[in-house]
This record gives C-alpha cells, sequence and structure tokens, in this order.
C-alpha cells in the first residue's frame, strides 16, 4: 500500500503551512497543542499516521526554543505513531548563526540543532537557505537545501529592473551569495567592508566595485536588526548609488526594525519572503514579501514522489546558472 503525505503545522508561521497544504491539494492534519501553567507543550495528533510519510512543517523562530521543543515533541508523537517517515521542513533554522566556534569555549548550536534532530529519529531535513552551507553537513541524515534566489531574482524580472544594476554583499562573509545572484540577474557584483563603512560610509576603502550611477541590490540571508543593511546602504549612496533594495530570505525583523528600515531614506525597497511570520503592525509600505510556498510544496511532492529535486535550483529566466 503507498504511503500518504501527512503535513502538519505547528504554532510558528501556521499560515505559511496551510498555504503549502493548500498548494499541495491536502488537508493539514488536526493536531492538539496545549500549554500548562508552567509552560510545558503537550502534542496530541488526532488522526491515524500509520505508515505515512509526515512532514512538519515549522520554522525554528518566534519564540524560538519554544518552536523547536514543538517540532521536537510532534516528531516523537509521529514516530510512536508508526508514521513511515517524519520529515522536517525548516523554512527557517534558527541558531544556524552559530555555526561556528569563533572564541574559546563557545559552543555550536547549529550543530547542537542538528544532533538533537537526529537524536529524534528524523529521516530528513528540508531547509531554507541556511545561514551557511555547510550546516547540512553537521547532518548524517539527507539534507535537501532549498534556495529562494531564483524567486528573489524574478521579482527584479517582473518589474524589468535589470538595467543598470549591480548586487552588492553586505559583507565578505556573503561575497558567494551576491556573486549567484548577480549572475541570475546578469549583473556585476561587488562587497562593502562593513568594519570600514562602520567607522567611516564616506571612506574610500567602503566599496569594492563600481556602483556609482547604478542601483544597487544588497543582497543577505537575514534581516534581524537591520542596522548592517542601513550602514550598508548609506555607503552606497555615498559612493555614487542611485537606488538602493535591500534583499533577504528571512525577515527576523527584532525590535525595531521595521520601523527604522521604514523611515530610512536611503533605503526605497524591502523584498523578502514569508519564511517567517508577519505581524501586521511591521508591515510598512516598501517592504514586499514573497512566498515561498510553491518550492517548499514542490520539494516536498518530488521527495515523496522519489523524483529528483534539482531543477527547484534553476531559474526559468537563468537556466544556464548553476545556484
Amino acid at each position: 500500500m503507498e504511503s500518504e503525505i501527512k503535513l502538519f503545522g505547528l504554532t510558528a508561521n501556521h499560515s505559511l503551512a496551510e498555504e503549502i497544504a493548500e498548494y499541495l491539494d491536502l488537508p493539514l492534519t488536526p493536531i492538539e497543542i496545549q500549554r500548562f501553567a508552567d509552560g510545558e507543550i503537550y502534542e496530541r495528533v488526532l488522526e491515524s499516521v500509520r505508515g505515512d510519510d509526515t512532514y512538519i512543517i515549522a520554522p525554528i523562530a518566534e519564540s524560538i526554543n519554544d518552536s523547536f521543543m514543538e517540532i521536537m515533541i510532534l516528531a516523537d508523537a509521529l514516530r510512536r505513531s508508526s508514521a513511515k517517515t517524519v520529515n522536517v521542513v525548516l523554512p527557517y533554522y534558527g541558531y544556524a548563526r552559530q555555526d561556528r566556534k569563533a572564541r574559546s569555549r563557545e559552543p555550536i548550536t547549529a550543530k547542537l540543532i542538528a544532533s538533537m534532530l537526529e537524536m529524534n529519529d528524523v529521516d530528513r531535513v528540508v531547509a531554507l537557505d541556511l545561514h551557511a552551507a555547510q550546516i547540512q553537513g553537521f547532518f548524517d541524515i539527507p539534507v535537501d537545501h532549498l534556495q529562494a534566489a531564483p524567486l528573489l531574482a524574478d521579482y527584479f524580472f517582473q518589474r524589468k529592473i535589470v538595467d543598470d544594476i549591480v548586487v552588492v554583499s553586505a559583507d565578505h562573509t556573503g561575497a558567494g551569495r551576491a556573486r549567484k545572484f548577480a549572475e541570475l540577474l546578469d549583473a556585476p557584483w561587488g562587497v562593502i567592508n562593513d568594519r570600514a563603512a562602520i567607522e567611516n560610509p564616506e571612506g574610500p576603502d567602503t566599496i569594492v566595485g563600481d556602483v556609482r550611477g547604478k542601483r544597487a541590490i544588497i543582497i543577505d540571508d537575514i534581516i534581524d536588526t537591520g542596522r548592517r543593511m542601513q550602514i550598508s546602504a548609506k555607503a552606497l549612496r555615498f559612493a555614487g548609488a542611485t537606488d538602493v533594495i535591500g534583499v533577504a530570505t528571512h525577515a527576523v525583523m527584532s525590535d525595531d526594525a521595521a520601523q527604522r528600515l521604514a523611515a530610512d531614506d536611503c533605503i526605497s525597497t524591502i523584498v523578502t519572503t514569508n519564511s517567517l511570520d508577519w505581524p501586521a503592525d511591521k508591515n510598512f509600505a516598501k517592504l514586499t514579501r514573497l512566498t515561498v510556498a510553491p518550492l517548499i510544496a514542490e520539494a516536498i511532492q518530488r521527495i515523496h514522489d522519489n523524483t529528483p529535486i534539482e531543477g527547484l535550483f534553476k531559474s526559468p529566466r537563468r537556466p544556464d546558472v548553476n545556484i
């Protein structure tokens, strides 16, 4: 008997799970979630999953530790309910920025998350735009690392923002991301010397590359406080960029980031995705959010059908570019 796909949404970004389910023309499997007075989380699956391929769709975000525990508890419940496979879909991998030991006596928390998921007998992880691609190597189970770059690049093609542009990384560690995004747009690319930009945005060593007279696209994986985006935009404006557009897959937008970016005259547009939930009070006019639901839904279907997902890494606009 062929196994069925069973989809589960949790508290964090439940609306994305609903959208993915709608795209696949499947319901979200009902579950009961309760929180006891002391903060403990209780979950129960409300229908049989015996012999099914189950997919938990939730970011490790918002109340980050609670969201991770929700994933772990549900994975345990599914395994004890005789699910055929337990797959965890992480639109956002919390703790991914703690991916290396930069100072003595530091943890590598991104590896700890991977170890705990494996310990819980998760069969597969599907992640979107990990902070560092090598996090895949923290796992000894399959990891499908999806990329939002083709979707984000298509935004510019649809709006015909492809002339006189330059793609810029906010720092040297993101240079590879900027280069690939520039290839998708068939544009030149550059890098911001973030330390020099913090000290003096007008300094001669702030920008590596030519941005004068061009529309600059700052590409990053995460917008958290937004300060690096603001510093980068200011440096680009001083270097002669005619317009600055900020692009990032994950809009964490901690504290007052949304308000500050909304008021920043150096940035005209912010383009991001719905990998994370977005409260209505954080909306602002220059923000555009693109949905990743079709991308994730297609990946789930291909995984279930045992067909390659490599086609998801290609842009229909630039099929010659490997992401």
